[in-house]
């Protein structure tokens, strides 16, 4: 092929080409598996050559491990926003379990099954797996000690009530490959039923919540800090 009709390749500064490598992995993380990151893969996906991919990522187990990072950060912002605003805990923890519980997260729950398994093998991963599950709680935790001081939640230890949720959600994202067409509802909702009784929240509480229409829709933006004259 004349070297006139090639694709001209676009410079971007090292930060954003990182970016863009590690947002690809993801994405093939998401729909094909941990195993499918490659250097040619990813490569093939930017429409690059492989070199430009290890020149950011000379082993490959470091990619992975940073793109199933980059995945589990970016679901839990969603679920429990870093920046959220005190003041309405329960409605934020029954938008957690509303948005958990939805199909689109099923590909995270495989994602998640497949990060434990490889993480038996690989270093790199395993120390990831152990960082995002110390992130999940963590930011559970916060929600939840911030509700036991308003006053809507009420647990001795808010890291205990925070693992015993989480606990069960991994149960219940364990089956994430299989049918679950036929599980009954007070299966389904195991979690949101141990939170009631962790945090001792009137039972159905949490559901009536989440059956609200616009429960699941942007999460309270911060609010401003007041202006003075």
């Amino acid at each position: 092929m004349p070297s006139s009709t090639r694709p001209k390749r676009v410079r971007k500064a090292p930060e954003a080409r990182r970016a863009e490598i590690v947002g690809a992995a993801a994405r093939i993380a998401l729909a094909e598996g941990l195993e499918c990151i490659t250097m040619r893969r990813v490569a093939d996906e930017l429409a690059v050559r492989p070199g430009l991919i290890s020149h950011y990522f000379p082993a490959a187990e470091d990619l992975v491990a940073e793109a199933f990072g980059v995945a589990a950060t970016a679901e839990l912002d969603e679920l429990i926003p870093v920046d959220r605003p005190k003041g309405d805990e329960l409605a934020d923890l029954a938008r957690f379990f509303l948005l958990a519980s939805g199909d689109r997260f099923d590909g995270m729950s495989r994602l998640w099954l497949n990060a434990r398994h490889l993480s038996r093998y690989r270093d790199r991963l395993r120390d990831r797996v152990g960082r995002q599950e110390a992130r999940w709680r963590d930011r559970l935790t916060d929600l939840i000690r911030d509700g036991v001081d308003a006053g809507v939640f009420r647990t001795e230890d808010p890291l205990v009530a925070a693992i015993q949720i989480l606990v069960v959600m991994d149960g219940l994202g364990a089956h994430a490959n299989t049918d679950r067409t036929n599980r009954p509802p007070a299966v389904t909702g195991m979690a949101v039923t141990t939170a009631e009784r962790a945090l001792d929240v009137p039972r159905g509480t949490l559901a009536d919540l989440m059956a609200a229409p616009d429960l699941a829709h942007e999460p309270r933006a911060p609010e401003a800090p007041a202006e003075h004259d």
